[in-house]
């Protein structure tokens, strides 16, 4: 007969687990040693504390909900009652009940919840009223007053009901609210037309402007002009639809014949800097040998060389501007990091502390060498393979920290 602290296999082969009501009959073994039973039903009971470990773990770490937690927690004490497997079963039936207490726990927390989120939906609700009040009575932007309002409606519908009375008063004032800005709205676009006049002259004065520069050939003043005439008509409000269109259509065809002129200059212009982008290209090129980078200074000297010839070999086109100069700033980033990552191997605290991690490793390892000699010495298996497992874990670690330390080399 073979045995355990929680099982054992009797002569016959029947394997039994002890629990708290006595010993049961879990199995037989007749192909085998006794030991060889014995484990292979503790790990019957290995795989059932792992599902154990394993609820508990969605338990206490997500937000399952109460029912569908306590149906697996039922469902699983049923399993470890009825389990064909030898090991602490009481244990696991006392992780169970305990995690049914927690469930139970959360139930409460999820109906104290429930009634925090009713309180919560009265508070949105009495500020989205609010909300709704203070725009009907203040704001003077009416379309993002009229669009706010749409939203609060929305945002009425999709918080949680409350009790009947308290929704129907808040739903009142809500519609009260929305009432009073649309007839406020409707009194101030009925005098808006009264001020259509003075907007009508102010561009007409923009436009007259605008045409009289459309010829102009001093290029910044004149496109600031332009800019600042931009700002003016933005500002000065909106005349009836017809007008503004009128006025509109003179205004840009004026600003259209200026840039387009100064866009044929420029386009000339850029045509006479084709040389200098050769130049640049080689440049460029020349650059980019410089990569990947091994010496940082010395990546750093040719490439102040290459920048200085940059500079003197002028402008480009504007076309060509965007990518020679990315080129640029990529290689100048690459030579940066280079100098950042010299800068960090040569950094004597963060070699130190390398250094420290190699000392502490190559001292447990001197340690745990001494303890597998010494448990080979007594013929503890169980000692030696743990001394084993241990010292390849640490020696894997000291390649590592051996590796890094290098670095600082």
């Amino acid at each position: 007969m073979s045995t355990d602290p929680w099982g054992r296999v009797d002569d016959d082969g029947t394997v039994y687990v002890r629990t708290a009501e006595g010993e049961r009959a879990v199995g037989s073994w007749k192909a085998g040693e006794p030991e060889e039973a014995l484990a292979y039903f503790r790990r019957k009971f290995e795989e059932l504390a792992g599902q154990v470990a394993l609820l508990e773990q969605r338990v206490r770490g997500t937000d399952l909900a109460p029912a569908q937690a306590e149906a697996s927690i039922a469902k699983l004490r049923e399993s470890v009652a009825d389990a064909h497997a030898v090991g602490d079963l009481d244990a696991l039936l006392k992780r169970l009940d305990a995690l049914s207490e927690l469930v139970a726990q959360r139930r409460e927390e999820v109906k104290a919840a429930r009634d925090a989120a009713r309180a919560e939906a009265r508070a949105v609700k009495e500020r989205i009223v609010a909300e709704a009040e203070n725009v009907a009575e203040s704001t003077t932007h009416w379309k993002t007053g009229g669009e706010r309002l749409r939203q609060l409606v929305e945002e009425w519908k999709a918080a949680e009901r409350i009790d009947r009375v308290t929704e129907a008063a808040l739903w009142k004032r809500l519609s009260a609210a929305r009432t009073a800005f649309a007839k406020r709205r409707k009194a101030y676009f009925a005098g808006l037309d009264e001020q259509r006049e003075g907007v009508r002259s102010v561009k007409e004065r923009i436009v007259t402007e605008a045409e009289s520069l459309a010829s102009s050939t001093d290029w910044g003043p004149t496109a600031s002009a332009y800019r600042e005439l931009m700002r003016q008509w933005k500002s000065a409000g909106r005349a009836s639809r017809e007008v503004e269109d009128e006025l509109w259509g003179r205004f840009k065809a004026a600003q259209d014949q200026f840039f387009q002129a100064r866009s044929a200059v420029f386009a000339e212009r850029d045509a006479s800097f084709a040389a200098n982008a050769e130049v640049k290209e080689q440049l460029l090129a020349e650059a980019e040998k410089i990569l990947p980078v091994s010496d940082a200074r010395a990546a750093r000297a040719a490439f102040r060389g290459v920048l200085e010839r940059w500079e003197e070999a002028g402008p480009v086109p504007r076309e060509q501007r965007d990518r020679l100069e990315g080129g640029l700033r990529r290689i100048d980033d690459a030579i940066r990091k280079a100098e950042e990552a010299e800068w960090k191997r040569s950094n004597p605290e963060a070699r130190a502390r390398a250094q420290n991690t190699v000392d502490q490793l190559r001292r447990s390892i001197g340690q745990l060498e001494a303890r597998l000699d010494k448990a080979r010495a007594a013929g503890k298996d169980k000692d030696v393979k743990d001394a084993e497992e241990a010292l390849a874990a640490r020696r894997s670690w000291l390649e590592e920290a051996e590796r890094t330390l290098a670095e600082f080399s």
